[in-house]
């Protein structure tokens, strides 16, 4: 159940919703109960795959934008394409940086980046992320 409760809060941290996985994962690591290395591929694994569902909206949901119900801004989508484009695709290293990262990868999925590119990136940053979390806990 734990596990899946970090899962589900990483997930959701990666797109809209302003969870923070880091917290959860702190807090679990303090418990000394759960495997660290499985919590950290979990948190992980939820966060990247949160990042995987921004790129799809972008990459199939754009003509819906200006819907009361999409998630990005049309100011969100604007500010990320410039840093986007100034910085490339190697800004997705930096994903896991609350505020500016959803909207990195929705318009990295507007903007059609190669999925597997993209994976590569974006999992380098966010785990990098959750193994520096664990090495500040202990």
């Amino acid at each position: 159940m734990t596990y899946s409760f970090l899962f589900f809060i990483s997930f959701l941290a990666a797109t809209i919703f302003p969870l923070s996985s880091e917290l959860t994962l702190v807090g679990l690591l303090h418990s000394d109960i759960y495997n660290p290395y499985l919590l950290i591929s979990i948190a992980s694994a939820g966060n990247i795959l949160g990042s995987i569902f921004n790129w799809l909206l972008g990459f199939y949901l754009l003509k819906h934008a200006n819907k009361k119900w999409f998630p990005f801004k049309q100011n969100h989508i604007n500010d990320a394409s410039k840093r986007f484009s100034k910085y490339g695709l190697w800004s997705l290293l930096f994903a896991w940086v609350p505020v500016i990262g959803d909207p990195l990868t929705f318009i990295a999925g507007i903007l059609r980046v190669n999925l597997l590119v993209f994976l590569t990136l974006v999992s380098i940053g966010k785990i990098c992320r959750y193994l520096f979390v664990y090495v500040l806990v202990n």
